[in-house]
């Protein structure tokens, strides 16, 4: 019986996981989507946390990928750490069977564990609803693509500590690669 492995991604992961999001992302107007330049970046700059990069594996293959990369909640007074989702990206052929949902779970447990506290998204709200996640401009979170309404989400994750202070609220600034995207 073939089962789903959920791990952390490993550096002889980086081609496997460029083919998942090429063939996840996939549009007739480009030749390489710009998730997986977007992924190659992140994974160069401050905003990785080689942790949070889940990789799905199913019968010795990736098969699908979720990110958590570092983000900042900027307020008036300061900025304070939390984590972007995305991309996600489940290969065409094993989409429907559950993969995406573990591997988003793996990637949110992972992070709760390590104590992190929020987690933006941007994506379909009718999927990420399904994991805790609701409009981000409800709690105080403005980003790019909060215009954008229901598809700007956020989730809080369970303290790791009673008495912790709320998540923050205030302007998410993404890292310098997010701007290609």
């Amino acid at each position: 019986m073939t089962t789903l492995r959920l791990r952390p991604e490993d550096p002889a992961d980086e081609a496997p996981v460029a083919r998942v999001l090429a063939t996840a992302f996939a549009r007739p107007d480009v030749t390489t989507p710009p998730e997986v330049e977007l992924v190659d970046e992140l994974r160069r700059s401050d905003a990785w946390i080689p942790e949070l990069a889940m990789v799905a594996e199913y019968g010795g293959e990736v098969v699908g990928y979720a990110l958590l990369t570092w983000v900042r909640v900027r307020s008036d007074g300061g900025a304070a750490p939390a984590l972007a989702l995305g991309p996600v990206a489940v290969s065409p052929h094993r989409r429907r069977v559950g993969h995406g949902t573990a591997v988003v779970q793996a990637a949110l447990d992972a992070a709760t564990e390590l104590g992190e506290r929020l987690v933006v998204v941007l994506g379909d709200p009718a999927f990420y609803r399904r994991f805790g996640f609701e409009r981000a401009d409800r709690m105080g979170l403005t980003s790019p693509w909060s215009g954008l309404g229901e598809p700007w989400q956020a989730l809080v994750l369970p303290p790791s500590a009673s008495g912790e202070a709320p998540p923050p609220r205030g302007e998410v600034v993404f890292p310098p690669p997010w701007a290609k995207v």
